[in-house]
């Protein structure tokens, strides 16, 4: 498995980001289909604009105003990759 990518804090941190998007914009989804009943003027281009308005709110919410699962996620990853040991520094005058 290539991990690579989680040594990297910017990467870690533009995951969390993007994965608590997905979340938010999971949970507006949720919330939007436990509605009680249809409107009157809903139609399926209504319904595609909701979704992609729900989408951008989704990332906007993770941008500005975060619930904390990305931050935690974040956390989680970087406490679970092991630590390197710094390689010794060799200027060749050693043996």
């Amino acid at each position: 498995m290539d991990t690579s990518r989680l040594a990297s804090k910017e990467n870690l941190e533009a995951a969390g980001k993007r994965f608590e998007a997905i979340f938010v914009g999971m949970m507006l989804k949720s919330m939007r289909t436990a509605s009680l009943g249809e409107g009157l003027f809903d139609s399926k281009a209504s319904q595609q604009f909701r979704d992609m308005q729900d989408q951008q709110l989704a990332q906007s919410m993770a941008a500005h105003a975060p619930i904390g699962i990305g931050k935690a996620m974040t956390e989680f990853l970087s406490k679970a990759q092991p630590v390197e040991a710094a390689a010794p520094a060799t200027d060749g005058s050693t043996p």
